[in-house]
């Protein structure tokens, strides 16, 4: 019987850009997600995330068993928070390039916040007057091809986001993942938690991409020290799970396996 994995997308990357991550999971696990987190109405997107923590464990709780959960940078602060709220709904979490705030990154972001410079210390900034239409599928291609964020991307999940990205809208094309919605995430990211990464009462494991520019290794630290937590790596930037999706399930599907023995032998 297959393990269900919880995934949750990175901001602006609807769930169905992971679809080759997701197909080289199975068929030892099966995996569910949002197509788009925080465009549910009930769960608008807020400071601080409340809301869209909110909307994850809105989901979890239909799940039949706990979950593995799953994210990727903003996805895994949302479950490394719902996994502080509600650990009886996970197994554990896996955080893939997502930072775990320190009190001083806490800080810093509050101050940005008040002194109005929040959107020079996040994505915000460069999101805003971003190009959200197209005439057609090959304009949009070469567009997003001449990103430097979507270079070193696996040809099938650059695929991938062009499909499930966009979507028409009358003659031209459109990003489906709201661009205002995109940009208030960025702008509501924690400066508080719900708790201390010490009571996290399930296994963590934080993997960074080697070239990432958003996780620093300092971000990793606490969590090496947890007697449950693991700071693993992967070659590539911040977007390493659509870079190289097949070496980021072997690094899951092992991960989950050591995880499942040690549970299994906690029990015994």
């Amino acid at each position: 019987m297959s393990q269900q994995i919880f995934f949750a997308h990175a901001n602006g990357f609807p769930s169905g850009t992971y679809g080759k991550l997701f197909a080289a999971l199975a068929p030892e696990f099966r995996v569910t997600h949002l197509e788009q987190h925080a465009h549910d109405p009930r769960f608008p997107a807020d400071d601080n995330w409340y809301n869209l923590v909110d909307e994850l464990i809105h989901h979890l709780q239909q799940q039949s068993q706990p979950v593995w959960g799953v994210g990727h940078s903003f996805g895994g602060v949302l479950h490394l928070h719902a996994a502080l709220r509600c650990p009886q709904l996970y197994r554990g979490v896996v955080m893939l390039d997502s930072p775990v705030l320190t009190r001083t990154d806490q800080w810093v972001i509050r101050a940005a916040k008040r002194l109005g410079f929040i959107d020079r210390l996040t994505p915000a900034g460069r999101t805003l007057g971003r190009r959200e239409e197209f005439a057609d599928l090959e304009s949009a291609r070469r567009y997003f091809a001449g990103k430097s964020l979507f270079r070193s991307f696996d040809p099938e999940c650059f695929d991938a986001y062009l499909h499930y990205g966009l979507h028409q809208d009358g003659d031209r094309l459109r990003l489906r993942f709201d661009p205002a919605t995109e940009i208030s995430i960025y702008r509501g990211v924690p400066h508080t938690s719900p708790g201390r990464l010490r009571q996290l009462q399930v296994p963590l494991a934080v993997v960074r991409g080697h070239e990432s520019r958003v996780v620093m290794r300092h971000h990793t630290s606490s969590v090496g020290r947890m007697p449950n937590g693991e700071a693993l790596s992967m070659p590539g930037g911040h977007m390493f799970p659509l870079e190289r999706p097949q070496e980021t399930a072997v690094l899951l599907k092992n991960l989950f396996e050591r995880w499942t023995s040690r549970q299994q032998r906690d029990c015994a």
